[in-house]
C-alpha cells in the first residue's frame, strides 16, 4: 500500500492507516472523509500522536482499537467547526417573523452548535423580541467546542455580522483584563442549554421542536446518512415545525414529510 505522508521526522502513515480512519470516523460520527483528506487527516491526528508519545498511525489505530476514552479525541480532532453569529441571516429573519406569530413559548434545537455562535444568535434575536420564555438546546459531538461555547467568551471582531440593535440587547463588552472580548447577556444565555451529542447516536427528546437549525453538518455526510438524519429530524418536529439548512445544503424531492419555503427553509408536514 505504501506511505502516504511521511515527512522528515514525522509519523508512518500508510494506506491500510487511511483506510482504517476513514472507516472508524464513518462509524463513530457518521463522516465520510474522500480520498483527498488524507493531509488533512495527517495534520490534525499527527498532534494528538505526539500528546500521546507515539512513533506511528499504526500505533495510534491500534489505541484507538485498544482504548475506546480515546474515541472522543480521535472525532475532537476529525470534525470540522467553523462557525460565526448571524450566519446566513435570512434565516434569523424568519426566526423573528415566526416569533411575532408566535406567542406561545417555542423550542428550539441548534444541532452541531460548534462554538456557540449559532445558538447565541438565535438567543440574541429572540432577547431582542422581548421573549425570555423560548428554550434552545445546542447540541454538538465535539467535547471542545461544547465547553468554549459554554465559556462564551468571544473575540469582539466577531461581532461585525450582528445588526447593532441586538447586539447592544444581547452583549456585553469587556473591560479592562477582558477588553476586546465581548460576552453574552445573562438574559441570552439564559435561553440556551448545551448538551453533548452524536447526531448518529439514540435521542433522548421527549417533547417535539419548533424549529431545528442543522446547518453546513449535513455535507460531511453520505446521501444515504443525509436521508435518514432527515427523516429522524421530521420524527423530533411537530407538524408546522421548521428545518433550517445551510446554503450548500439540499434536500431530495422524494424525502417525505417536508415542503420547501425557499431560503433553505422546509417545513414538517
Amino acid at each position: 500500500m505504501g506511505v502516504l505522508l511521511n515527512p522528515p521526522e514525522g509519523f508512518a502513515f500508510t494506506a491500510a492507516d487511511f483506510a482504517f480512519i476513514r472507516q472508524r470516523i464513518f462509524a463513530l460520527a457518521g463522516i465520510r472523509l474522500l480520498d483527498h483528506k488524507d493531509k488533512l487527516v495527517y495534520s490534525r491526528l499527527s498532534r494528538r500522536i505526539r500528546e500521546l508519545g507515539l512513533h506511528s498511525f499504526a500505533q495510534y489505530c491500534q489505541l484507538l482499537e485498544r482504548q475506546p476514552a480515546e474515541q472522543t479525541h480521535f472525532v475532537n480532532a476529525l470534525t470540522t467547526n467553523k462557525t460565526q453569529f448571524f450566519r446566513e441571516q435570512h434565516h434569523f429573519a424568519f426566526l423573528a417573523e415566526l416569533a411575532e406569530r408566535h406567542p406561545a413559548p417555542l423550542r428550539l434545537w441548534s444541532a452541531a452548535c460548534s462554538t456557540g455562535e449559532e445558538p447565541y444568535s438565535i438567543a440574541a434575536q429572540l432577547v431582542a423580541l422581548g421573549r425570555h420564555q423560548d428554550k434552545v438546546l445546542a447540541t454538538d459531538l465535539n467535547t471542545q467546542v461544547l465547553a468554549a461555547a459554554e465559556a462564551g467568551l468571544y473575540d469582539l471582531g466577531d461581532a461585525a455580522a450582528i445588526p447593532q440593535a441586538i447586539r447592544h440587547s444581547g452583549f456585553l463588552k469587556g473591560k479592562g483584563a477582558q477588553a476586546g472580548w465581548m460576552k453574552p447577556r445573562q438574559a441570552v444565555r439564559a435561553l440556551v442549554s448545551f448538551r453533548r451529542l452524536n447526531l448518529m447516536d439514540d435521542w433522548p427528546f421527549r417533547e417535539p421542536f419548533d424549529v431545528i437549525f442543522c446547518r453546513n453538518v449535513m455535507i460531511y455526510f453520505d446521501k444515504a446518512t443525509q436521508s435518514k438524519l432527515l427523516g429522524r429530524f421530521r420524527q423530533h418536529l411537530r407538524a408546522g415545525g421548521y428545518l433550517l439548512l445551510g446554503h450548500a445544503e439540499g434536500m431530495d424531492k422524494g424525502q417525505p414529510g417536508y415542503r420547501s419555503l425557499g431560503h433553505t427553509i422546509w417545513e414538517a408536514v
